[in-house]
């Protein structure tokens, strides 16, 4: 079922212009990995969606309604929670205290009885609880992240290069988490990913943007099993 519909969309930042004409569907309870070379425009759709760039036409929709200018928290208060690829913890705070402070739209009592369902899920943050980020291994803070995302109990969550600066092994775990929120909570997941096979093999949906434009938009499968899509623009030698 169509969650999210994008249509004709042109955005950027001031007068520079990034993503052109975009026009998508983010399918609910899936991941639809969004792909493509450096510079073409793939986490400005996920800032998009969230109310972070220049919006000149178009339309962004959630269930129906329109929130294409809507604010951050506006848009966040919907249901939709976004895990940047910088600055998505508080290094200064410990656990304990970013988990409090990731739970704004919720009520005291609500942020007290969740942090305990999150360190359930996320069960290496209990050993953190009392630390800093700055003590803690990158995958860490990686769980951190999306357990402050998940504190705000939402429907979508768009992540931005999640694995970045990780070694392969952290890597795979910290995907294999983000499989979990699709297949275990539910939650609709947009993962913009450099690690192109590994996320469109755990994808439902695949949208490949070259230079702002959309050149691929189907399921995950095709685009992995297309020769000439993959070796041109995601570095995947054909079999």
């Amino acid at each position: 079922m169509r969650l999210i519909r994008i249509e004709g969309l042109n955005a950027g930042y001031g007068k520079f212009q990034v993503l052109f004409d975009i026009s998508t569907n983010i399918d609910s309870k899936k991941m639809t990995v969004i792909v493509g070379p450096n510079g073409s425009g793939k986490s400005t759709i996920l800032k998009s969606i969230f109310g972070l760039t220049n919006i000149y036409s178009g339309g962004i929709f959630l269930n129906g309604e329109q929130i294409t200018r809507m604010s951050p928290h506006q848009i966040a208060r919907r249901g939709i929670a976004y895990v940047p690829q910088v600055g998505n913890i508080f290094s200064n705070l410990t656990v304990r205290e970013n988990l409090m402070m990731s739970g704004y739209t919720l009520k005291r009592e609500e942020v007290r009885a969740k942090i305990p369902e999150v360190l359930e899920y996320y069960p290496v943050l209990k050993e953190c609880y009392n630390r800093r980020p700055s003590t803690m291994s990158g995958g860490e803070r990686q769980m951190l992240a999306m357990s402050m995302a998940l504190m705000r109990k939402p429907h979508v969550m768009l992540f931005d290069e999640p694995s970045a600066s990780l070694s392969p092994k952290i890597s795979a775990q910290v995907l294999d988490e983000i499989k979990k929120l699709r297949d275990d909570m539910g939650i609709t997941v947009v993962l913009v990913e450099q690690n192109a096979i590994d996320s469109l093999k755990c994808g439902d949906r695949a949208v490949l943007l070259v230079s702002g434009r959309v050149a691929f938009d189907g399921p995950a499968q095709e685009l992995l099993g297309s020769p000439e899509l993959g070796s041109m623009y995601l570095g995947i030698k054909a079999a």
